[in-house]
């Protein structure tokens, strides 16, 4: 998926490369070749782990006698420690390294997956996911950092490039590569399988990242992210921003949670291993995500925002339709608006923090989680109760919020930073 993955890291401990004195990795050499398929792999690894296990809900309901929501719980209870420890975990590095922390993060996220397989029972699972999620955040919250740090300063947008791309190949393959396994061999095979491939990229990780040359440690302290919130949430803009981030990734993650579901059962009955292509739709979210990026770019953010969030609408509506083209339609269209809606907002909150970014991509981050942790089940409830038409019921009234929300921050005005031109204000 693609993200915004900024750190919570200190000043202190983020040397400036954009001096003349610079001895980090510039794009060409060998270090930095190396530093970037490392970071490829970091971000396949951690967001295939993450998310692989949604396709198997069905399966994992039908397993243990479970509703949706409960069954949904595999994907949350991994998804909310996550946000959690992406508000620490950058402190655990300021101590410790980037490199470290990162290396160590995949391999326990990798073994975790593989023992999830073997699990004897589903509290077994569950507890097993939620020491998943704590694990992986150790990636997100401080690749940029060791990016930052490691990276020539004209390198850098190229090498978290590759880590985004990374990121979103993993969520999409992850759970591809998941439904086409428990297709064939069920839903165990398909864990173990992305749970050894993840100790293979973290393995591939540790000997391909250079070590830290640049990484000063320093003592992070919690009271930096206190003052740093008491300032991001005294904005108006970030407040809405963040209920932003909590509202769309709410919608999305529900629709995902139980779209095999419902393909799954009559009038479509579906195949796992085609509900798992339903997936590639992907592809549709990263071309959307850069689109209006550029738009929102040329023509400003405030002008842009409701058009993803209108379409994200449309796409949920289109999904209460009976025929499957319109069905996967809809699907297409919430994830068009999604990520279109989510790449506006993240690089929003990026350039309205003035200070304090890495903390304010933090708590943006803590929210889209979130709303993917609590959301996320909670429309297992409509799912239960009412099926797919309650599903798009609650999806609609979280889209038809956010467009409210997209409306209020039209009327915030943009900070005075010596007058911006359009797309660039904050």
């Amino acid at each position: 998926m693609r993200s915004p993955h900024w750190a919570t890291t200190s000043r202190a401990s983020l040397p400036d490369s954009s001096g003349p004195g610079s001895d980090g990795h510039a794009r060409g050499s060998a270090d930095y070749r190396r530093l970037t398929l490392a970071m490829l792999f970091a971000g396949f690894s951690t967001f295939s782990l993450l998310y692989a296990v949604q396709p198997l809900l069905p399966l994992l309901a039908a397993q243990y006698r479970l509703s949706a929501e409960a069954a949904s719980l595999a994907v949350s209870l991994a998804t909310g420690p996550l946000a959690i420890g992406i508000l620490l975990a950058g402190f655990v590095s300021d101590r410790v390294g980037r490199r470290p922390l990162m290396v160590a993060a995949m391999i326990a996220a990798g073994a975790l997956s593989t023992a999830a397989a073997l699990a004897p029972g589903w509290y077994a699972l569950l507890g097993l996911r939620l020491l998943t999620g704590i694990a992986l955040a150790g990636v997100p919250a401080v690749a940029m950092a060791y990016v930052a740090e490691e990276v020539d300063a004209a390198s850098v947008g190229a090498a978290m490039g590759l880590y985004i791309a990374g990121s979103a190949l993993g969520g999409m393959g992850g759970r591809l590569i998941a439904s086409l396994i428990a297709d064939v061999a069920g839903w165990r095979w398909a864990l173990g399988g992305v749970g050894v491939a993840g100790l293979a990229m973290a393995e591939a990780f540790r000997r391909l990242a250079p070590p830290s040359r640049r990484f000063v440690a320093s003592a992070g302290r919690i009271g930096d992210l206190t003052r740093a919130a008491a300032t991001l949430f005294g904005d108006r803009a970030m407040r809405l921003l963040f209920a932003e981030a909590f509202l769309l990734m709410g919608v999305f993650v529900t629709v995902y949670n139980y779209a095999g579901f419902r393909l799954l059962g009559p009038p479509y009955s579906l195949s796992q291993a085609a509900v798992g292509l339903v997936f590639l739709l992907y592809i549709l979210g990263s071309i959307s995500s850069a689109w209006f990026g550029s738009l929102a770019g040329r023509i400003g953010r405030r002008r842009v925002f409701w058009i993803p969030v209108v379409l994200l609408i449309a796409g949920v509506a289109l999904t209460a339709a009976v025929p499957l083209a319109l069905v996967i339609g809809g699907i297409a269209m919430t994830t068009v608006g999604f990520f279109g809606a989510h790449s506006i907002a993240s690089a929003w909150v990026g350039r309205r923090a003035l200070a304090n970014r890495g903390q304010a991509a933090a708590f943006y981050l803590f929210f889209y989680y979130l709303g993917s942790s609590v959301l996320g089940s909670a429309g297992g409830v409509a799912w239960t109760r009412a099926g797919w038409p309650g599903v798009a019921g609650f999806c609609l009234v979280l889209s038809v919020a956010a467009l409210v929300i997209g409306i209020m921050l039209f009327r915030v005005p943009p900070l005075a930073v010596n007058d911006p031109p359009p797309g660039l204000e904050a």
